[in-house]
């Protein structure tokens, strides 16, 4: 697709996250190797092996939205709509009935009503249909949070959701930049968002997909030799994205410059990646020449490995087909190691950490790495945060059936 010339810029971040409410929070945190991972509160983990996750525990919606509306509204829109709170505050924006029209919504989500859907289908089989409380059923639908986004602040154009798993934010944020490029928006408020519940912490666990769950202690270390399965976590993350003209006009913030982004899906893919890597390749190469950037050009690489064997292994291998011998040169990290693994909010939590990157110059650390795997041999920034100047970024999202995306962002400087 042929894109107009048109500037994508990041005017404002909201984050919800198991280190830290709010962006600076949340990359002090990073910064200093914080571990968000605590025993779950939410639900009564006794049947199972692992009794941790990335949960968050310090949540008062009410503190960033007020009382009126919460009562019916599930912890994914809470935690999302708290999210875009932050952002609409940090970017300093002001919704009014003249600008409204010109704003859209884009979020990615694929389990967020999950919960939801359950707990709906059991009172209407114990009690009966008739006895259901219908205030709960718009949480039973997927795209509930993106619509209470722009229901409660206002803003009148697109309303989009997107689920393609663990590319899902990431994902949203493309379509988002895509519409302000293609001049259908002048400004969008896209991220992700899953919340920590019981239906899908039992899923990954009986996939044997969390780490722990084979009686071990549970530990979350992307690339290392001793890596055995991810930690479930859950967050909301909300960007603020505008043409970059509009984000002057009004005196915006800039905090990062989007330079490009790719997508692509790989067919050969099976849900341990074994065979997938073109996927992920593809989708490098297009954000490079979306972006006009070369290999060389890229400074740092925030990386979706979660711990599991598969997944780090393929990123390792495909980060050297396309760097080449350069790949050993590249800083590549996982926050994963600190935040867990939440999903399809997860692309959105590595935009918002390469945006602090970017503006201090320190690329936050891969945690628990201490065995090296001699097939994961780059540099992955082991436990503790580097120093470097920084201009150009390299985040990636890959999905165990097939879907790959990845953004490229540039430091703004003025």
């Amino acid at each position: 697709m042929t894109r107009i010339d048109r500037k994508v810029v990041i005017t404002g971040i909201g984050v919800i996250s198991p280190i830290g409410i709010g962006k600076e929070i949340y990359w002090e945190g990073l910064f200093k190797g914080k571990k968000g991972f605590k025993p779950i509160s939410l639900f009564d983990t006794a049947p199972y092996n692992v009794h941790i996750a990335g949960e968050i525990d310090n949540f008062d919606p009410m503190l960033l939205l007020g009382k009126k509306g919460l009562r019916t509204l599930d912890r994914s829109t809470r935690l999302i709509s708290a999210a875009a709170k932050l952002s609409i505050d940090d970017a300093n924006l002001q919704i009014t009935g003249e600008n409204s029209n010109f704003m859209g919504v884009s979020i990615g989500t694929t389990f967020g009503s999950l919960h939801s859907i359950s707990q709906f289908d059991r009172e209407g089989l114990l009690e009966g249909p008739r006895y259901v409380n219908p205030s709960h059923f718009p949480n039973t639908v997927i795209n509930s949070p993106a619509s209470q986004i722009s229901i409660r602040f206002g803003i009148k154009g697109f309303n989009t959701t997107i689920s393609t798993g663990f590319c899902a934010s990431l994902d949203a944020f493309c379509y988002a930049a895509d519409f302000i490029r293609l001049k259908r928006a002048s400004l969008v408020l896209t991220g992700g968002v899953e919340e920590l519940c019981e239906e899908t912490f039992l899923g990954f666990h009986n996939l044997s997909l969390l780490s722990g769950s084979d009686g071990s202690e549970p530990k979350s270390s992307p690339f290392d030799a001793r890596r055995n399965g991810l930690i479930l976590s859950e967050g909301g993350v909300a960007l603020v994205i505008e043409d970059k003209e509009h984000a002057r006009q009004r005196g915006a913030n800039i905090l990062a410059e989007v330079l490009g982004y790719g997508n692509a899906f790989d067919p050969r893919a099976d849900k341990d990646f074994l065979n997938a890597g073109q996927g992920l390749r593809d989708a490098i190469t297009e954000a490079l020449k979306d972006a006009s950037l070369s290999p060389d050009d890229i400074d740092y690489i925030s990386s979706s490995a979660n711990s599991t064997r598969g997944l780090d292994l393929m990123e390792t291998k495909v980060m050297k087909e396309v760097f080449g011998e350069r790949a050993y040169e590249i800083p590549v990290s996982s926050i994963k190691s600190m935040i867990g693994e939440s999903f399809s909010a997860s692309g959105a939590f590595s935009l918002s950490a390469a945006v602090g990157a970017l503006r201090n110059g320190i690329i936050p650390p891969t945690l628990n790495y201490s065995e090296k795997d001699p097939e994961c041999d780059l540099d992955y920034v082991p436990n503790v945060a580097r120093t470097k100047c920084l201009e150009n970024v390299l985040i990636t999202a890959s999905d165990p059936y097939g879907q790959n995306s990845c953004v490229i962002l540039r430091k703004y400087a003025g």
